[in-house]
């Protein structure tokens, strides 16, 4: 397995973010992202939807509604909003694994 897993608790590091994924993307990398706490505020960034089809994205429904937001993020279904046991199941199965 060829897995790169990123974890986004910071609203700061969007470029970051972004930036990773294109290049193991590129790198034909399976990527994961899973957005908790400030990092959910980046699901209502523009920039967002350049991560849409390049990783495997969820997002901690506990964190999104307690920063009290509302409403589709594009890209994202209803199975994408999770909780934390997902992002623990990332970390058993990525190779890598980045924290932002």
């Amino acid at each position: 397995m060829n897995t790169l897993g990123i974890l986004v608790s910071s609203d700061k590091y969007m470029d970051y973010v972004v930036n990773l994924t294109n290049a193991a993307y590129a790198k034909g990398k399976d990527v994961r992202i899973f957005f908790t706490g400030d990092g959910v505020m980046l699901t209502q960034s523009p920039k967002f939807e350049k991560l849409v089809g390049k990783a495997e994205i969820s997002v901690c429904d506990v964190s999104f509604r307690a920063k009290g937001l509302k409403g589709d993020v594009p890209g994202l279904g209803f199975k994408d909003f999770a909780t934390q046991a997902r992002n623990a199941e990332m970390l058993a199965e990525c190779e890598r694994y980045v924290v932002f």
